[in-house]
């Protein structure tokens, strides 16, 4: 009966979570300052001939963005995003706040993630 109960919770905690899907070119992310609802994501990043593997950080507004201590670990994808392929981070939860997201290694802009 418990692994029944423990079974029920962990899914219907996994409906919960919503995918924001991003996809980078050389250079860029198309989907800039974003706005969604406090609760828990997964973020799914394209590579779409960017011309390199590419990544994605997300960190609070304000921090410094340079500071590995400062990212959102979570939010990493779990392995480089490779031409043509797509990535996914584990499960991040986001409070209410502005965040910023950006590619290090394909050397995009910062792009604000407001949650409300």
């Amino acid at each position: 009966m418990l692994v029944f109960v423990l079974a029920f919770v962990v899914n219907s905690n996994a409906q919960d979570v919503k995918t924001v899907s991003l996809e980078q070119t050389k250079g860029e992310f198309t989907q800039k300052n974003l706005t969604i609802s406090e609760g828990s994501y997964i973020f799914e990043i394209a590579n779409n001939h960017s011309g390199v593997d590419v990544g994605f950080v997300l960190i609070q507004k304000g921090k410094d963005a340079a500071n590995p201590e400062n990212h959102i670990k979570t939010a990493y994808v779990t392995q480089v995003v490779a031409e043509g392929k797509t990535e996914k981070s584990n499960v991040t939860t986001l409070e209410k706040g502005e965040y910023v997201y950006f590619c290090p290694l394909n050397k995009t802009p910062q792009y604000t993630l407001t949650v409300e």
